[in-house]
């Protein structure tokens, strides 16, 4: 079930509006201050959060930096009563999914909402196959991340081998070794699945 965080110091509001999500099955959150929210913010399960803008201490957009910064896959969905087309440009640019206006027409939240939860599950599923691949590949050795990124490459074993100064049948070794530490079938699988994950097949970061 994925999960939906109100971040308002408005209580009265966002009392309503988890009432709101409960009259349709979902599941939601109430936070008043930003402090909670982030110590309670749980990301090992899919969530979205509807943001006000304006509150006490840090800002909303604080709070959007430093969850970009700390690389959360959490969809954002800004509110505020005082908001314009500047504010609402700087936080869809930063990755906010939607910027709504209060007062909010009662269904057109819910279908932002809704699709914010649908994206939040995307995202969830993402990042849970970045990770677990991601440990796949960081149990590689340094010579077979060299031996995988040249036959991403499409390099063949012989090419490779006269790079990296080794012989043929070795380059054939780590291949079976990256076969065999990856669980996966062929070195064609494990790349087709880093380039859907979004993974370099050296197992680190691509740069931002």
């Amino acid at each position: 079930m994925c999960l939906v965080y109100i971040l308002d110091d408005d209580e009265e509001l966002s009392e309503s509006l988890a009432w709101l999500l409960e009259s349709v099955g979902i599941r939601s959150e109430r936070f008043g201050d930003t402090a909670t929210f982030l110590r309670s913010y749980d990301r090992d399960r899919p969530a979205c959060l509807i943001l006000d803008v304006r509150m006490p201490e840090l800002s909303g957009f604080d709070v959007q930096r430093i969850l970009n910064d700390a690389g959360a896959p959490l969809p954002v969905v800004f509110v505020s009563a005082h908001g314009d087309i500047r504010m609402s440009v700087r936080a869809l640019q930063r990755g906010a999914v939607d910027f709504l206006e209060k007062p909010y027409d009662p269904q057109h939240l819910l279908d932002v909402v809704q699709a914010a939860r649908r994206t939040a599950r995307e995202r969830f599923e993402r990042a849970a196959g970045q990770r677990a691949l991601r440990a796949r590949l960081d149990g590689l050795t340094a010579r077979e991340r060299e031996v995988l990124a040249l036959s991403a490459e499409g390099i063949a074993n012989k090419q490779i081998a006269s790079r990296l100064g080794i012989s043929a049948k070795t380059v054939d070794v780590h291949r079976a070794r990256i076969r065999e530490k990856t669980g996966t079938d062929s070195i064609a699988t494990l790349v087709g699945e880093t380039v859907r994950l979004g993974l370099p097949v050296t197992g680190r970061e691509a740069p931002p």
